[in-house]
């Protein structure tokens, strides 16, 4: 598999995918997950990232997942449903833990698994990201996962508004779920 990705990613992506992969077991370790399965979804999460996208498509299609709407015009997103078959019919990869958070790395959902959860946010925390509060949003994603999602939600949901681009109800029912929680926390 790290052949495989060394040789049909970008350097930054390959090196990106790493990082995740780190970030992800480390995650695991902290919040009492398997290690090995988050390393592994963390290193394959982008598989399908620079694939042509006509094959990113016809890997969606073939996936059985429900797709939103939204997801089906937002191309930026593709690769994270196609990766999630691919793993599937490359590898016979068909453990949700691993395979689910690589479809749902991109846009999150409501009732994320935990193996879900440490994906989504290892992609945002990993080591070469660098704008503006990544440093602070992995900081406290290592001290306190729950917070970090409410906070990497908040985060995402911000920049898909200031780039004006649409948003799956996915990712609202996270946000909310995510907001719920952060208040119910801080009123106890």
């Amino acid at each position: 598999m790290i052949n495989y990705l060394r040789e049909n990613l970008s350097e930054k992506r390959f090196q990106h995918s790493l990082n995740v992969a780190s970030a992800a077991e480390r995650l695991a370790g902290i919040n009492g997950a398997d290690s090995d399965k988050a390393y592994l979804s963390g290193l394959l999460h982008d598989i399908c990232k620079e694939i042509p996208p006509e094959e990113q498509l016809e890997l969606m299609k073939r996936s059985g997942y429900e797709i939103q709407p939204v997801e089906w015009g937002a191309k930026k997103t593709h690769h994270a449903v196609a990766g999630a078959q691919f793993v599937r019919e490359k590898y016979g990869i068909t453990d949700p833990d691993i395979v689910d958070p690589i479809r749902w790395h991109t846009v999150g959902r409501g009732k994320m698994t935990i193996y879900e959860q440490i994906i989504f946010m290892a992609d945002l925390i990993s080591d070469e990201r660098s704008y503006s509060g990544a440093k602070e949003l992995r900081e406290l994603t290592y001290r306190d996962l729950p917070c970090g999602l409410y906070e990497g939600f908040r985060w995402m949901l911000q920049e898909s508004l200031n780039k004006q681009r649409t948003i799956p109800q996915s990712t609202f029912d996270a946000y909310n779920e995510y907001t719920d929680a952060q208040t119910r926390r801080q009123a106890t």
